[in-house]
């Protein structure tokens, strides 16, 4: 399965969106009030959407999962502009590190990556960490269900086999998840095989269904560790 969208849930889909296409230089595929989608630029990569649905009772107070981004060698300079389109610095018990934590519009934190030379190719996005209860078997779950490959790291990771754009990032948890994530991924199911074939593989890999009342034509399961993900449908031919 291709993975397709990180989904970000938004109280107001146009400001969030305006704040990630600006910051990520993204280009915009869906611009309405209830959705904005944004396609990541990475060269000879994979091809990865920004998706940002319309989303009451939010609740990002703990993330288990967030977006990573390359600041390099001019961190500081990428960190001035990201606060001119409406971030803000951030203190989430970080302590001293060498990257710099900052808050999009709607509070939703984020990291600013100092050069790393792992992250040379991965363009504007660096990488999604998610919380984890066993980061190696999570690692090999999601490899098995996109394809994504082992990479070093200081945490087990992916990243497409291209050898660019994000990396997938699987950090140890601090405690169970106890609510829903506000921010997911998305994989779509290949050409030639079924819904209902992909999400029985999804299972198979140690995938997890959620009982949920939503009316969609997707699938909504939880990964080993209890991270929401959703199947797409094969594309329309």
């Amino acid at each position: 399965m291709r993975l397709e969208n990180i989904v970000i849930d938004a109280a107001e889909p146009a400001v969030l969106g305006a704040f990630w296409r600006d910051a990520v230089g993204a280009q915009t595929l869906t611009w309405t009030p209830e959705l904005v989608e944004l396609r990541l630029d990475v060269p000879a990569g994979p091809e990865i959407d920004l998706c940002l649905p319309r989303v009451t009772g939010i609740d990002n107070s703990a993330p288990r999962a967030h977006l990573d981004l390359t600041g390099g060698a001019d961190k500081e300079a990428v960190v001035e502009r990201l606060c001119g389109l409406g971030a803000r610095p951030v203190d989430i018990g970080q302590g001293r590190v060498p990257w710099t934590v900052l808050a999009d519009p709607e509070g939703n934190p984020f990291c600013v990556l100092e050069f790393r030379p792992e992250y040379a190719d991965a363009g504007p996005l660096a990488g999604v960490p998610m919380d984890s209860a066993d980061p190696d078997r999570d690692a090999r779950f999601w490899g098995a269900l996109t394809g994504w490959e082992g990479c070093d790291g200081a945490v087990p990771s992916l990243r497409h086999p291209s050898g660019r754009g994000p990396r997938l990032e699987f950090c140890p948890e601090l405690e169970p998840k106890t609510r829903k994530n506000h921010l997911h991924l998305d994989v779509r199911t290949p050409e030639g095989m079924t819904l209902g074939e992909a999400t029985s593989l999804a299972l198979t890999l140690g995938a997890w269904e959620v009982d949920h009342e939503w009316d969609v034509p997707w699938t909504i399961l939880e990964d080993p560790s209890g991270n929401e993900f959703c199947i797409l449908p094969p594309s329309a031919s």
